[in-house]
Formats: C-alpha cells, structure tokens, sequence
C-alpha cells in the first residue's frame, strides 16, 4: 500500500509534524497508529486545500455544504482521527465496517488491518463514495470495499465484522451497526447525548437479560451530522416567540413550552457559584453533570444582531441552560482576580428563577465534589423495548431505536 505519486518534502515534513505534536499531547499512544499516519498521505485525500490546512492537527477540512451552508461532509481533523483510532483497537486480520466515507479514514484503516484484513466503507452520499473509491484507488488502496448505501441497515454480504467505526455525527444507534459486530466486538460512534457528542468506544456485554454495549471510553468531539433514516435535528424553542434568544432541545421540547413566554419580562436573577476552574480545563464531565442531573437540560443561543441584553451569556452561541417550568437558567463565567481561572455563574429568569438558580447551583458544587477530575460516566446502550426494571441509571435517554443509560461509576 505506498503512494505512486513523488510527495512534495513539505507535506512530508508537515505530517510528521502533526504526528509529532499528538504524540506530545497523547492522542497518539500506539505505534501501529503512528506509523499509518505518517505514512499515509493526507493532503491527497483534501485537495484543492493547502497543504497548511490540511495538515492542522486541530482542525477539519469541510469537502461539501448544502445551499444554506450546511456542512454535509468533511475530512476530521488528525486529533479527531487518531483518537478515534486509537479508541477503535484495530489490529492486523480484523474485518472493518467504517460508516461515514471519505477516503482518508478508511486508508488509516487499511493499513492498520494489514494484507489479511478487510475494510468496508460506506456512505448514503455516491459523490462522497465515488470521490473515496477514486482516491483510495489512486493511493493504492484498491482492496478497500467502497459502497453507497445507507448504513442504517444491514450491508448486503458484509457479514459480521470485528470493529463498525461511525464518522458522522450520531444521534441514535442503528440496530444493523449492532447485528453485525462479532460476540465482543467494538462500535466506535460519535453520540449525541443531550445536546452533547462525545465519540465513544462501546463493547459487546452479556449480561442477566441479554446483550448490551457498554462503553469503555468516552471523549469530547463535534461530527458533521448523520444523514438518513437515523438522521435527527435538534428542536429549537425561541424564548417569548423572538428570534433573539433559543433553546435547543435534543430529545424533545418541554410538555408546556408556552410556560416561559413570560420569563422575560422579570428581573433576572443572578448568582456566583464559588467554583472556578483552570483555564485550559476540560468541561467534559461538568457537562455530562449538568445533562444527567438537569431534566430540563438545554443549550442556549442567542442572536447576536437581535441581541437585548435580556440575557448575557459569556459565549452567545453556546451556553448550557436548563427549564422548569415556567423559567430557565444558564451558566456564566468571569475571570478570577488572579486571571488564571473563571468562576461559574448562574442567571435564571422567570417566577421561579432563584429557585432554579440554587438547583443549578447545587448541580455545580456536586460536580466540583464528586465528578471534578474522575473518569466520565459509564454509557451503556440497550435494546429500545427493554423494560425500566432491567435498567439502572443516573439518567435514561430514549431514542428511537435505544434507550442510552448514563451512570456514574462508584466513588
């Protein structure tokens, strides 16, 4: 599997450097991963891109949008790549199902399965699949089966595989992705939980009422959305029937969602927290805290031409938030007198905004005690008829072919 083509030293140097630098920050761990990315070729699977965009280790290539903008498909970023790579386990003489094609990814793929493996990539979109098929046919990546199918359901003489790695953002998990996995196998998926993705490698338990996937790791990511029958968009509730400011519901908006039309129109209601973090920390279990414990959780947006000032969020395009009722609350941050650190906020509007301010506050100072700096919570998957009594969690998300279980592992 080598190049045919003479590289420019310059994007030999440059992707030695983008695996140079996730090594140092320990997205790269393995060898077999190292040696696949430096020596497949990446600027080729992005062209038309500069060689210093396509060789960003933080960044995606964006390779086609809708008429609105929309992105529809993209290269991940070499960070985003290699984590899921090194999540997926791949090794020489497995059998590969990656969903979500483009080229680049299944080549990694390729290399990392050997001669006697097997890669199968498919994606509902025959422009993505016929520009993969060529690409990876020009880089010598023939053996790596392309096909244009919704991956939804079950691929036509693909049989089981020991690895289904998902490269589009995923809000549900499709039985098929399940029903071809060998005994123990591993499903690689960018999820939506709550508004919040987070690329997880899940493996095949059996446990006292069958089968379900449990997850061994968990990390923060964003993926262009899934397309077809598993596709599924956000609900967006606009806060007194104005475009100014939104909430985006991801499992469905509140039952009374006319109970807030006139949270506005109060005081708003604000309070500091005492919780500060570093400014580099990562959010990924306050996050999920917020999103297990709040039955309300949300995101926030608001409109920056239409802006008010009716609220003030630090980020406008995204703030997490939360509703009870008829009010709602969302999290702010101000830089400590130190400069190193931000101290988290509350501001809530609406007849009950203090009351839902000390339970948003409350859900902070547990995360800072109990969930600050610890594993993430345990995400098990089971089939969407299992019972409540067969399922124990913090939180249940039902989607339509699942019921997503979040549990935080023992103290």
């Amino acid at each position: 599997m080598t190049n045919t083509t003479v590289e420019p030293d310059e994007a030999t140097r440059l992707r030695n450097d983008v695996v140079e630098q996730l090594l140092a920050d320990g997205t790269i761990f393995s060898a077999e991963i190292e040696v696949a990315m430096r020596k497949v070729p990446r600027h080729e699977f992005t062209p038309n891109t500069p060689l210093e965009k396509a060789y960003d280790p933080y960044a995606a290539v964006i390779t086609k949008m809708d008429e609105h903008g929309v992105q529809l498909s993209s290269v991940s970023a070499p960070q985003i790549q290699a984590m899921m790579l090194e999540q997926a386990k791949v090794r020489p003489g497995m059998r590969v199902l990656e969903i979500g094609s483009g080229g680049l990814n299944a080549a990694y793929l390729a290399e990392l399965v050997g001669e006697e493996g097997e890669v199968v990539t498919v994606d509902i979109d025959p422009a993505v699949t016929d520009r993969a098929s060529r690409l990876l046919i020009e880089h010598g990546y023939d053996k790596v089966r392309v096909v244009t199918a919704d991956a939804a359901e079950p691929i036509p003489g693909l049989g089981e595989v020991d690895v289904v790695m998902v490269t589009a953002g995923a809000w549900d998990i499709a039985p098929a992705w399940i029903s071809q996995l060998k005994p123990h196998g591993r499903l690689v998926v960018p999820l939506r939980m709550r508004g919040l993705t987070r690329s997880i490698a899940f493996t095949q338990v059996s446990g006292e009422h069958g089968t379900y996937l449990e997850s061994e790791s968990a990390l923060i990511c964003g993926f262009v959305p899934m397309q077809g029958s598993t596709a599924h968009r956000e609900e967006l509730l606009l806060v007194n029937g104005t475009p100014e400011i939104g909430l985006r519901f991801d499992d469905g908006l509140p039952a009374d969602p006319h109970r807030l039309d006139n949270a506005v129109t109060t005081p708003r209601h604000e309070m500091w927290t005492g919780v500060t973090i570093g400014l580099q920390e990562l959010l990924d279990t306050l996050q999920m805290t917020m999103a297990i414990a709040l039955p309300g959780f949300c995101i926030m947006a608001v409109d920056e031409d239409l802006d008010t000032g009716v609220v003030a969020p630090s980020n406008k395009r995204f703030a997490l938030a939360a509703v009870e009722g008829d009010s709602f609350a969302y999290l702010v941050t101000r830089r400590t007198k130190d400069n190193k650190h931000v101290e988290y906020g509350v501001h809530a509007l609406g007849p009950k905004a203090q009351h839902l301010a000390d339970k948003v506050t409350d859900v902070l100072r547990d995360w800072e005690a109990n969930h600050r700096g610890g594993p993430s919570p345990i995400i098990r998957v089971y089939p969407a008829s299992t019972p409540d009594e067969q399922i124990t969690a913090d939180r249940v998300i039902d989607k339509v072919h699942s019921r997503i279980a979040l549990s935080w592992p023992p103290a």
